[in-house]
């Protein structure tokens, strides 16, 4: 084991934020953790009250208050790893101020499930292009997991994905618990754009059901969004990979059918008639595939890999199209 990682900056301050705290926290390796939120109320709200206000308020923040801030630069320098753990879409202004040096030599984390807005790049892409962190200094951090069930402490597995054999041990090392299990990859642009994919999938889960779809048409749109997620990472880096693994399969059947999925129900209420302001309002949350499904639209321009799910869902939510008609219309083409 390396040994390189001492102190961790985990950047965010939404439910799969709060999650990576409790794990790093409830696992017994020691390490040092510090926390940054934008809002500096909910700094002094956990700094008081040992609860997130906002999300997962049921966890209990075991990170000494000195150590929670809202200023991200200062927490960046006292530590050797950042987790990174904002949606993609507001990853840029998060990193506002950031410079390569002050990243130079950090182990770099991604917990997000996205593709940076206006970039169209994975948040490994964006790193090593407008930062310089290299590769083997990435990390990813897969499901399948949910938020809340890691509050409850319901048996839960993630996936560790880097290029640096080694690192990704070491840091699956620190988040193992009595109720995390991690599994180790090098797939670090299937993991990530995986989990880019399934939340449009989940998206496309909840549309059919909020027009009336059921569990038999489910199953043959999900089967087809796992071939059609295997379709595009092949074409965007073929290496040898069983996409049936749970970092794929497993990330998209969670985030498909369970309750907690926000892209499931963000989808849901699209279906029943919301429109997508509405539907963002009502739920307080990002629905990370909606902004996803437009970058994968300009990405896949490059690679042109059929993708009838993600052009009906990219057509219902940027072209403004019926969902129940977009929905008949993908069930024609469906096998």
């Amino acid at each position: 084991m390396l040994k390189q990682i001492k102190k961790i900056t985990v950047v965010g301050g939404g439910s799969w934020a709060t999650a990576n705290i409790k794990m790093l926290t409830d696992n017994a390796i020691e390490k040092e953790i510090f926390w940054w939120m934008r809002n500096a109320e909910s700094v002094e709200h956990i700094k008081k009250f040992g609860h997130n206000p906002n999300y997962l308020s049921s966890v209990e923040i075991k990170v000494p208050g000195q150590n929670i801030s809202s200023d991200l630069k200062s927490l960046i320098q006292v530590s050797d790893c950042i987790l990174l753990n904002v949606p993609a879409a507001f990853l840029k202004e998060a990193l506002n101020g950031i410079t390569p040096d002050d990243l130079a030599g950090k182990k770099i984390i991604s917990a997000i499930k996205g593709i940076v807005p206006d970039e169209n790049l994975i948040i490994g892409e964006f790193l090593n292009q407008k930062y310089n962190v290299p590769f083997d200094n990435f990390l990813v951090i897969s499901g399948p997991c949910h938020a809340e069930e890691v509050a409850l402490e319901k048996l839960s597995y993630l996936t560790i994905a880097s290029q640096n054999n080694a690192l990704a041990t070491e840091f699956a090392g620190m988040l193992n618990t009595r109720y995390i299990k991690t599994i180790v990859s090098d797939d670090i642009y299937g993991t990530e754009y995986g989990a880019v994919l399934k939340n449009v999938y989940a998206i496309a889960s909840g549309i059919c059901h909020g027009v009336g779809y059921g569990d038999n048409f489910q199953s043959v749109l999900i089967s087809n969004a796992i071939r059609e997620l295997d379709r595009f990472v092949a074409s965007v880096h073929p290496i040898d990979r069983d996409i049936k693994e749970s970092a794929y399969l497993g990330d998209l059947l969670v985030t498909a059918y369970s309750q907690f999925s926000r892209n499931r129900t963000f989808g849901n209420m699209i279906g029943k008639g919301y429109t997508v302001t509405s539907a963002q309002l009502e739920m307080n949350m990002v629905a990370e595939g909606y902004y996803a499904v437009n970058c994968l639209h300009q990405v896949n321009r490059q690679y042109k890999v059929e993708m009838p799910i993600c052009e009906a869902v990219y057509a219902i939510l940027y072209k403004k199209s019926s969902p129940a008609t977009e929905m008949r219309k993908l069930a024609e083409k469906l096998s």
